[in-house]
C-alpha cells in the first residue's frame, strides 16, 4: 500500500472539526497579489478563536510549520511553495458602537474604509484603495500620506503563541514605520476595534475618492504585483516627512530593469510587477539589482516592506 503523502498526513491527524476546513496542495501564487508561488501543503481558513487556537495546538504538538496570510498584498511566495499549514483568517464581521469600530482580521481593508464612511465615520479614507486584510494592515502598519492605521487603535484580540487568548492595547504592537511585534511573532491577530470620528463625510468621501484615483494613477491594474518593494526612507530632518525610495530608484534608471518575467513597472519605480511568467528567483533577483543600484549611486541600503514567504530552514 502507498503511503500517504506528507500533505495527507497533516489532515488526516487534524481535529475532525477542523479537517472538513482544510484544503490540500493550494497554490500560493492564487493566493498572493503577485500571482507567484507553489503550493502551500495545507491551507485552512479560521472564522474564530476557538478554530485558530485548535489550529495553533495541533501545529505545535505535530511540529508542523505554520505561516499566517491575510490578504496576500505584500507577500513573494516562493516557488518551493509552503511544506505546512497556512492560516488564512476569514473573520470578516464587521460592527459600528458609537465612533468605535471592531472588525475582524479576514475583512478587506477597503470594504471597512468604505462601510465606514457609509456609517458616516471618518479618518481612515487617506488609505483607500489599499489591497489586503484588515489583520495584514495591522500587522504591518499600512499606511500612506503621513498617517498609519496603528494611530487609531484603541484594542486588539490576540492568540498568544502559548494558546492564551488576550485582550492588549496599542503598546502591545510596538508601532513604528512598517512594522509591528507581530511580524515574527508567533502570536496571531483575530481582531481589533479602531476609534474613529464623525468629521467632514462629504471631505472625507471626496478624499477617498482622490486617494483612488490617484493609486490607479500610479499603480498597475492588469499587471500583478505587491506594491511598494522597498519602505521609504527616514525623513531628512527630525519631524519631516519620510523621502520616497522610489525617487532615488527612478535616479537609476529602476524602471528599465527586468529580470526573466519580473519587470519594475513603467509609471513607479518602486514597484515590481510579474509580466505573466515571474518566478520567484526572477523577482528576487530583481529586486537585489534595484537595491545594489540605490547603495552603490547613493550609499543607502533600502529596505523591502514585501515579505518573502519560503520554506522553514532544516
Amino acid at each position: 500500500m502507498q503511503r500517504p503523502a506528507p500533505t495527507e498526513r497533516i489532515i488526516e491527524r487534524l481535529p475532525a472539526p477542523l479537517r472538513e476546513l482544510a484544503r490540500p496542495h493550494v497554490p500560493l501564487g492564487t493566493l498572493t497579489t503577485l500571482g507567484i508561488g507553489g503550493s502551500a501543503a495545507v491551507l485552512c481558513p479560521i472564522r474564530n478563536a476557538e478554530q485558530a487556537q485548535r489550529f495553533q495546538a495541533f501545529c505545535g504538538e505535530s511540529s508542523t510549520p505554520l505561516t499566517i496570510l491575510g490578504g496576500g498584498s505584500n507577500i513573494l511566495a516562493d516557488d518551493a511553495g509552503f511544506p505546512g499549514l497556512v492560516l488564512q483568517m476569514s473573520d470578516e464581521r464587521l460592527e459600528f458602537r458609537g465612533d468605535l469600530l471592531t472588525v475582524g482580521s479576514g475583512a478587506s481593508f477597503d470594504e471597512m474604509i468604505r462601510r465606514s464612511l457609509e456609517a458616516g465615520l471618518t479618518g481612515l479614507e487617506f488609505a483607500s484603495g489599499i489591497p489586503g486584510t484588515v489583520g495584514g494592515a495591522m500587522v504591518g502598519n499600512a499606511g500612506c500620506y503621513g498617517h498609519q492605521i496603528g494611530d487609531f487603535l484603541v484594542e486588539a484580540h490576540v492568540l498568544r503563541e502559548d494558546g492564551r487568548l488576550e485582550t492588549v492595547g496599542p503598546e502591545y504592537f510596538g508601532f513604528e514605520y512598517r512594522r509591528t511585534r507581530l511580524q515574527g511573532s508567533g502570536d496571531i491577530l483575530l481582531g481589533v476595534s479602531l476609534r474613529l470620528s464623525r468629521g467632514d463625510l462629504a471631505a472625507a468621501t471626496a478624499s477617498r475618492d482622490e486617494k483612488i484615483a490617484d493609486r490607479r494613477r500610479k499603480h498597475p491594474i492588469n499587471e500583478p504585483c505587491a506594491g511598494s518593494w522597498f519602505k521609504n526612507l527616514p525623513p531628512a530632518e527630525p519631524g519631516g516627512r519620510r523621502r520616497a525610495a522610489g525617487v532615488l530608484l527612478e535616479e537609476v534608471g529602476a524602471k528599465k530593469m527586468t529580470v526573466g518575467g519580473a519587470a519594475v513597472f513603467a509609471r513607479h519605480a518602486n514597484i515590481i510587477v510579474n509580466r505573466g511568467d515571474a518566478t520567484s528567483a526572477d523577482v528576487l533577483t530583481l529586486a537585489d539589482r534595484m537595491k545594489s543600484a540605490v547603495s552603490e549611486r547613493f550609499g543607502v541600503v533600502l529596505e523591502p516592506e514585501v515579505k518573502y514567504l519560503c520554506p522553514p530552514a532544516t
